[in-house]
């Protein structure tokens, strides 16, 4: 099929699509997106002409413009930071510089790290397609936990570019640096690619490992340069700088061309508007895609987790692949699948010979498919960034390309959907670190340690540590002689700490369908409510039954099983303010942040049926308590507001649930984070007690007598969003800055959403959060942001 007749056929699918939708009015938006046109430059004088050559032959005839301004800020000793989108050339700002400086210096070294396993593959195919071209001996590894033993040493002597993950210099490079001195003797660059993946918890673990990677240089002669590679995101020079601790150059002018792109949202019709439930988003995304697909468009679909990716996979070779000959035409593409595999579809992918493919976020990164038309979304992935990378997958540089996005009936998906001119506007959101996080930071400095001992009045990184290094000789994890702290424990400090948790006191969870084997390890905090006994466990898809919880011996034993439902945990979670950093006042109200604890006990869990998210079951449970000092934001409601409000007591309540569910869903739109990195709570802001939850299982306590502080004419509702980590890892002050168009964000997903009582789109299941809560929460919210209301 030639391109003409492709894009016809892609204007005809649109069209399509628009008649299948139209009767319900389930396209909120499409939006034409215009081609671009590239900005080419030469290549700089100064390049190696051997490179300039390999590259010509490789097909970069010039350079785009930001890769050439990248350049130039390299070559003037400055670290970088390059912001452009999707399949604009971010690799060859790297490799450019990189390769050249070893054409020119054969001892320099580099070392480059990526957040995955194929991602790491696909750049050193890319590296080695240049080197043969070049005719040098240039040696690039990849150095990960696949890299047999016998190669290691070969690879520790040679290796010009060593490709890897953070893990990986973590736990294999860093504390051997003895092994690698030819390495850290001669490394001129650090490549971090993705950088819009490494935040939360793991960007906090990885700022403090490229600390003790620079502490390791430095003791070899070495200052690294480095080059980031970020999506696009709200705050990219605040986040390379806090990742490296050193001034950053912005590169954000994107000089290379785009295709002309149809990007269409797409609302699931309501099917029961009292509920405001809406016709099954993964339903629809089948539908969606099979009308591209059908049109002989190649089409990718990203689902959310691996269990939707295998669904629809089902769905659309019952579809499709109507015949024989049609067999392998769509192709399932996680995590799990043995790499042969992988290779073998992105193959058949970039040669056209499958058709359709449906992936998890693992093909979300730059790894080479080749040109696809249609891209569809089955769910918003949580970020803008993440979106635009997902759309990016189809259409590459010239010709029409669409994407859909079908939204869920999450708060946060229905926010997107109805406000496309805010998704489409700027990049509004922040990727949030916190590498000082108490926990994290002496995890690390023991690692730090173990490699180096630290001498008296050193700094880690920017940071005073004598205390900290006091506390650890205490522990008799360090011993004080002669000016320095040596490491003295037997144990290796690294293996223990995962960057993926802020504790070592992780779960381990231990299949005994057949032969007991342990198929996962989960960080302490999350085990109490996703490990709880009659849990449902979900890993690569699989969905396990918990029969055991051993608190004791940090062990959840499970069997494998097969249900329509997954299990949320229902929490009494008890927050005390223990410090307040700062208030801002609202028209009426106010919000704060500062320092919490938070005690959380797992009282009970609901079913949840997929699809529907309708409450299918519940469960008491009384397991132990949970503490932790965090930081926290809060919205505090004054008691003559709360009281005025034109409802029963028992609505008053309701609606407070319901605006915490709000909050609660709405925020990671502003912080790219997860749901469940945010924990929420309601206290009474004059006595500092908390309400328990609004549904407790099987114990039908009375209204009266549970929730009898709210009853009080003083009371003065406080709604908690605090850090579910140890020390806070960021978002609650990120919060407190944007408290106002959080509030803004929450009032126009209650005014958007078209259920008469509350749904899961906006406060939650009428059944849940009770009768009025819609009402009641968008009363609150207008009396806090307007005054007079």
């Amino acid at each position: 099929m030639d391109t003409f007749e492709k894009e016809e056929k892609l204007v005809t699918a649109i069209n399509q699509l628009r008649r299948m939708a139209e009767p319900y009015g389930s396209i909120t938006s499409i939006k034409y997106l215009p081609p671009q046109t590239g900005l080419f430059v030469d290549y700089p004088e100064a390049v190696h002409p051997a490179l300039v050559e390999a590259l010509k032959k490789k097909g970069f005839a010039s350079l785009f413009s930001h890769q050439r301004q990248a350049w130039e800020k390299i070559n003037q000793g400055k670290n970088v930071v390059v912001v452009t989108p999707t399949a604009s050339g971010k690799t060859l700002c790297y490799n450019l510089p990189v390769l050249d400086r070893i054409l020119k210096e054969p001892s320099a070294r580099a070392i480059y790290l990526f957040p995955t396993k194929a991602l790491s593959q696909d750049q050193m195919s890319e590296l080695n397609e240049i080197i043969e071209l070049l005719g040098e001996d240039i040696r690039i590894f990849t150095y990960d936990g696949d890299t047999p033993q016998d190669a290691r040493k070969a690879i520790r002597a040679q290796g010009h570019i060593i490709i890897t993950n953070p893990d990986m210099l973590h736990t294999g490079i860093l504390p051997h640096h003895t092994k690698w001195i030819k390495l850290f003797e001669n490394l001129k660059y650090v490549v971090i690619d993705e950088l819009h993946n490494y935040r939360g918890v793991f960007g906090s673990h990885v700022a403090n490992v490229i600390k003790r990677l620079k502490r390791i240089a430095a003791f070899y002669g070495s200052k690294p340069q480095f080059i980031l590679s970020t999506a696009t995101i709200a705050n990219p020079v605040d986040m390379a700088e806090k990742m490296i601790e050193e001034p950053v150059e912005l590169i954000d002018q994107n000089g290379a061309p785009r295709g002309e792109k149809y990007f269409v949202f797409y609302n699931p019709p309501v099917v029961n508007p009292q509920l405001g439930v809406r016709r099954s988003y993964i339903n629809e995304t089948r539908r969606v895609a099979t009308i591209f697909l059908k049109n002989n468009l190649q089409t990718i679909v990203f689902a959310q987790s691996r269990l939707l990716t295998e669904v629809l996979v089902t769905y659309l070779k019952e579809d499709i692949e109507k015949s024989l000959k049609d067999e392998g035409l769509i192709r399932g593409y996680r995590g799990g699948y043995l790499p042969l595999k992988r290779r073998e579809i992105e193959k058949g992918l970039r040669e056209g010979k499958i058709l359709g493919v449906v992936s998890t976020n693992a093909l979300e990164l730059g790894i080479d498919i080749g040109t696809l038309d249609v891209a569809v979304l089955a769910g918003y992935p949580g970020t803008i960034a993440s979106t635009w990378q997902r759309a990016g997958r189809a259409g590459r540089k010239t010709g029409k390309s669409a994407a859909v996005l079908v939204a869920s009936s999450s708060p946060l998906d229905q926010f997107i959907v109805n406000h496309p001119d805010y998704f489409f506007s700027s990049p509004p959101e922040m990727a949030l670190i916190n590498p000082d996080n108490l926990s994290i930071l002496v995890s690390h400095i023991q690692c730090a340690a173990f490699e180096l001992p630290f001498e008296d009045g050193e700094k880690f990184g920017r940071l005073e540590i004598s205390e900290i290094l006091q506390v650890l000789e205490e522990e008799h994890l360090l011993h004080h002689t002669q000016n320095k702290w040596f490491w003295t424990s037997e144990a290796y400090p690294a293996d223990a700490i995962s960057l993926r948790s802020i504790s070592s006191d992780n779960f381990v969870v231990v299949d005994i369908t057949e032969k007991p084997r342990v198929i996962a390890e989960v960080d302490f905090s999350s085990a109490l409510t996703t490990l709880h006994p009659k849990a449902i466990y979900i890993c690569e898809g699989e969905q396990y039954f918990v029969e055991k919880f051993d608190y004791e011996e940090r062990k959840a034993y499970v069997r494998k099983t097969d249900v329509d439902y997954f299990t949320d945990a229902i929490d009494y979670t008890n927050v005390k303010i223990l410090d307040v950093f700062g208030r801002r006042d609202l028209p009426q109200g106010w919000t704060s942040h500062g320092e919490v604890h938070v005690a959380t006990q797992v009282v009970g869990f609901k079913k949840i049926k997929f699809h529907t998210m309708e409450n299918v079951g519940a469960g008491d449970l009384q397991l132990p308590q949970n503490e932790m000092s965090t930081t926290g934001f809060w919205l505090t409601i004054p008691a003559e507001i709360y009281q005025t409000l034109p409802f029963t007591t028992e609505q008053r309540i309701n609606g407070l649930f319901g605006l915490s569910y709000l909050l609660h869903h709405v925020a990671p739109l502003f912080l790219m984070c997860d749901l469940h990195d945010l924990g929420v709570a309601i206290g009474d802001n004059l006595t500092g007690q908390s309400i328990p939850p609004r549904e407790l299982p099987s114990r039908k306590v009375p209204f009266t007598e549970r929730f009898q502080q709210a009853l009080t004419p003083d009371f003065s509702p406080n709604i908690f969003l605090y850090d579910n980590f140890p020390g806070g890892i960021g978002l609650s002050p990120a919060l407190f800055e944007l408290h106002q168009t959080l509030l803004q964000a929450c009032l126009e997903t209650i005014n958007a959403c078209p259920c008469e009582e509350g749904c899961p789109s906006c406060v939650g299941p009428v059944r849940e959060t009770g009768e009025k809560a819609k009402q009641v929460a968008r009363e609150i919210i207008q009396k806090l942001l307007f005054t007079g209301t």
